[in-house]
């Protein structure tokens, strides 16, 4: 087994669609970031990164690297995702939590479950919660949203 945690935050800006999860989510502003910024999405691949003992989602996707720029982080977490079969494991669990003051998630579970899956994560295997920040800390006051995720990998049987 192996255990790996992830966690990314980014700041909210005007003119940017909000992408959480791989699904665009009706709201005045979205997360700025090199790609899409996917908070969700960067806290799961992190996560997957860690357990794989490869170092941090930076080190495989430099926001330094044009190929990135406004790239979707779905793409970022199918790769890691397929490099987690590559090295004999499958994704048993992964536990996220997204923490915003504002939007409401849960109607959006679902859909970012589905997309989510879409990369080769089984779906049952997803959990996603959203919490506020109780108005504290730059996601209380609507300044960004941050993720957490913690994934477990098994060794798959030969």
């Amino acid at each position: 087994m192996r255990i790996g945690i992830g966690y990314d935050s980014h700041r909210l800006i005007e003119g940017r669609q909000l992408i959480l999860g791989g699904i665009t989510i009706p709201f005045e502003k979205g997360l700025l970031g090199h790609s899409d910024g996917d908070a969700l999405c960067h806290a799961i691949t992190d996560a997957l990164i860690g357990a794989l003992g490869k170092g941090d989602i930076g080190r495989h996707f430099p926001d330094t690297d044009a190929k990135w720029k406004d790239a979707s982080s779905l793409i970022m977490l199918k790769q890691i995702v397929d490099d987690t079969a590559k090295e004999g494991f499958e994704i048993a669990w992964i536990d996220t939590v997204v923490i915003a003051e504002r939007p409401r998630l849960a109607g959006h579970f679902e859909a970012i479950k589905l997309a989510i899956a879409e990369t080769g994560i089984p779906y049952d295997v997803i959990n996603i919660k959203a919490k506020t920040n109780e108005k504290m800390g730059f996601e209380g006051r609507g300044e960004g949203i941050s993720a957490h995720a913690v994934c477990l990998l098994m060794r798959r049987n030969s």
